[in-house]
């Protein structure tokens, strides 16, 4: 029997590949010249459409697929697919939550521990010669006992913020309302409050319309010039233009920033900046990590095409 036809929309490890090719015929839209015509060719087959967070799946994709009847997504966001065209079709839809939460959240505190105490920027000390020419490095800020704020405390927001409390800091959150179990940390409403009393600002909430741009120049006004924003959502979460003009103006402080609009090719004036940790998109990546979450979009496809429950269902 001939096996099932997917649509893979970008690359995965060898080791997801290798089980992925072993199960389905898999068809790599991410490697064709002509992405159109490669619809045309394959579109008719096509029963399912494995793809990336950032990829997802559009509604010119879903339609050009008439046989359609699953997109399982590597990774915990699904903002890139289009769920209303999904849903108007029956169309299943899956994600990995959990797997990631962890390492997605040990990334964020490290990004604000790096960018507080300057260790990009002390490591180039020392080798480019300059403490044995120059001296003791500048003086940098302390973490413990600070204020931190998280904007969504959801599965990673609370990941982060139970590593915070290990450092002593004053917690408050976000979201849609107080949650029983962060008796212990102060629930703010308003994300511009939020950001008055916090020295670190965690974005950590879910990407939807609803939440484009919520930490808009308000927010970031709010953080002040001594405050870090810290992003390990979303880059629409944030306003890019705003945050910018921030940063160059020196009315916030710094950022550390793990996603971006239009990644990889970011906008240059990051480049410039030297209040600013970039990362490469990189929370979740760790072997143990992208195993896991390799493993789920495999066990999601072959549950939906073997008429079992779903794991991690979106739709």
């Amino acid at each position: 029997m001939s096996k099932i036809e997917l649509l893979q929309v970008g690359p995965y490890p060898e080791w997801d590949q290798e089980r992925l090719d072993a199960h389905f015929t898999m068809r790599r839209y991410f490697e064709a010249a002509d992405k159109a015509a490669f619809l045309v060719e394959h579109g008719a087959n096509i029963r399912g459409i494995a793809t990336r967070g950032e990829l997802g799946a559009s509604r010119a994709m879903i339609e050009a697929l008439p046989k359609l009847e699953v997109i399982s997504v590597y990774g915990v966001g699904f903002d890139a697919v289009d769920l209303a065209a999904a849903r108007e079709r029956g169309i299943r839809v899956t994600n990995t939550p959990d797997v990631l939460t962890k390492d997605v959240a040990d990334l964020g505190v490290a990004m604000m521990l790096a960018e507080a105490r300057g260790m990009i920027g002390g490591e180039r000390w020392v080798r480019s010669g300059d403490w044995a020419a120059k001296g003791l490095y500048p003086l940098k800020r302390r973490v413990h006992g600070r204020r931190a704020g998280i904007l969504g405390l959801g599965r990673i927001g609370y990941e982060v913020a139970k590593r915070l409390a290990g450092f002593d800091m004053d917690i408050a959150y976000s979201d849609t309302g107080p949650k029983d179990f962060a008796r212990d940390w102060t629930f703010v409403a308003d994300p511009v409050a939020l950001a008055e009393r916090s020295d670190f600002l965690f974005v950590t909430l879910a990407a939807s319309a609803e939440t484009r741009h919520i930490v808009g120049r308000k927010v970031i006004e709010a953080l002040g010039p001594e405050g870090m924003l810290i992003n390990i959502s979303r880059a629409s979460n944030i306003d890019e233009g705003a945050l910018l003009d921030a940063l160059e103006a020196g009315t916030l402080g710094s950022a550390a920033l793990d996603v971006f609009e239009g990644e990889p090719n970011l906008n240059p004036r990051f480049l410039a900046l030297d209040n600013v940790l970039l990362q490469p998109h990189m929370a979740s990546g760790t072997v143990e990590t992208r195993k896991a979450m390799g493993q789920l979009v495999f066990d999601n496809l072959s549950a939906h095409f073997d008429g079992r429950t779903l794991p991690t269902p979106v739709l």
